[in-house]
């Protein structure tokens, strides 16, 4: 374990590079306007993949940095599912043929907070404006504490083959510092009925870094999922910036773990999954060896969006619902933030967009080294820069940054191919940062590295 490393680069405040660059540098400078150009020349013979935001929630966790908000009715969800469908019917329109879809990702909040009917309603919308492949990966995110037998089989009956189960700690001590009590037992449950309805793909969610959290829960919460046998871990940090969701000020910021004891909690628990069979994907993945995220990484297929780590090769993702995030070849695009808003424009035929970000031939050339470092924990500089004309002398933007980690072993020059040293594979976004050409340029405050 590189505790030295933990603590010299843990106070860092860097992007999760789920996009280059990332969302703090979209502007209102690219709009409506601009998403329906880029739409009309989407190639339609590629598979193009849909996020859709749903953003409420029953109940608030305290430790969430998602855009969602608290509802007891059905009514607020029913109405906002209705712009869902009609914004899905304006993109394609947009778009003008019906695109081929090879991934559809329901985020959150809590997507299944809709009920079993609203849902299998936005599924058949989905299906009549764009063409979703039979073969197509249908993923939901779900509260285990809210799911339903009735949700569950809508979810089955809709197609969907993938669930990402919020487990985040069992520890009764953690959940009460979180505001989320949840058991054993109602995620053996959720699963089940998953399982039932023919659900097979469950990914379990997990956080470290929480309050109150130590080594020894996290490996307590470790061995009881492993018994539940998912396919694959998201293991994230928490990140902590109560000046951007104001209700993280309920966490007791004296009772956070330091960047060494977070440092701990992630090893630990990196060692525990990989000693059970899964194999570690990037930074925070981790699958067993026959998943597809684990096929993609020995195939160097791996890739890296707004969802973390995946298999998904389609260059234009199609972004849906408030504050929803898209890419297309050009650059990104934004959909207002706010749900009052975002109904608001949808209600008078208009796309949803804000703000976003073109893409320069700089951008691109920076992108494809980070996402490479970020997924293959490598990179072949001289490779990357044939393949975009560029100078190798140019390709560093933090030179001191990189030496310094060099100097201290985090990272290895073979030639020209940087590598980050296999127990250093936690600071790969501190590495990743050498080469960001927008770092500190926005007042943006972005989680810790470790």
């Amino acid at each position: 374990m590189r505790s030295n490393l933990a603590i010299t680069y843990g106070q860092d405040r860097l992007p999760r590079y789920t996009s280059y660059p990332t969302a703090p540098h979209f502007s209102a400078e690219i709009g409506e306007t601009d998403y329906r150009t880029w739409l009309r020349s989407v190639p339609t013979r590629r598979p193009a993949s849909i996020y859709l935001h749903v953003p409420f929630c029953r109940s608030m966790c305290w430790y969430c940095g998602c855009h969602t908000s608290i509802t007891s009715r059905d009514e607020p969800v029913a109405i906002y599912a209705a712009g869902l469908r009609t914004e899905a019917h304006l993109v394609a329109e947009a778009v003008g043929q019906r695109l081929p879809i090879s991934h559809i990702h329901f985020g959150g909040g809590t997507p299944t907070v809709m009920t079993p009917e609203t849902f299998a309603d936005l599924i058949g919308a989905l299906r009549h404006s764009f063409f979703v492949q039979p073969d197509a990966e249908i993923a939901v995110e779900i509260d285990p504490r809210t799911l339903t037998e009735p949700m569950a089989e809508a979810l089955g009956y809709s197609g969907v083959n993938r669930a990402s189960l919020g487990v985040q700690s069992f520890d009764p001590v953690v959940q009460h510092a979180i505001n989320r009590s949840q058991s054993l037992e109602q995620t053996a449950e959720a699963l089940e009925r998953l399982r039932r309805a023919g659900v097979g793909r469950i990914n379990f969610d997990l956080l470290y870094g929480l309050p109150a959290q130590t080594v020894d829960s996290c490996l307590d919460t470790i061995d009881k999922c492993i018994a539940l046998r998912p396919g694959r871990f998201s293991v994230f940090g928490y990140a902590h910036i109560p000046s951007f969701k104001k209700h993280q000020r309920m966490i007791d910021e004296a009772s956070l773990p330091d960047s060494l004891e977070r440092h701990r909690q992630s090893e630990a628990i990196a060692r525990a999954l990989t000693d059970a069979g899964y194999v570690r994907i990037g930074l925070d993945h981790f699958a067993l060896p026959d998943d597809n995220l684990a096929t993609a990484k020995r195939a160097g297929r791996l890739r890296r969006n707004f969802q973390g780590y995946t298999d998904d090769s389609a260059e234009v993702l199609i972004g849906l619902g408030a504050s929803a995030i898209g890419r297309m070849p050009q650059g990104f695009v934004q959909n207002a933030v706010a749900t009052r808003d975002y109904l608001a424009r949808i209600a008078q035929d208009r796309l949803a967009t804000v703000k976003g970000y073109m893409l320069t031939a700089e951008d691109r050339f920076r992108s494809d080294i980070i996402e490479r470092i970020m997924c293959d924990m490598a990179v072949d500089l001289p490779r990357i820069c044939r393949q975009h004309h560029r100078d190798p002398s140019s390709v560093v933007v933090d030179r001191s940054r990189l030496d310094k980690l060099i100097a201290d072993g985090a990272v290895t020059m073979r030639g020209d191919r940087l590598c980050v040293s296999n127990d250093a594979e936690f600071l790969v976004r501190s590495v990743a940062a050498a080469f960001d050409a927008h770092l500190g340029r926005t007042t943006a405050r972005h989680s810790r590295a470790v």
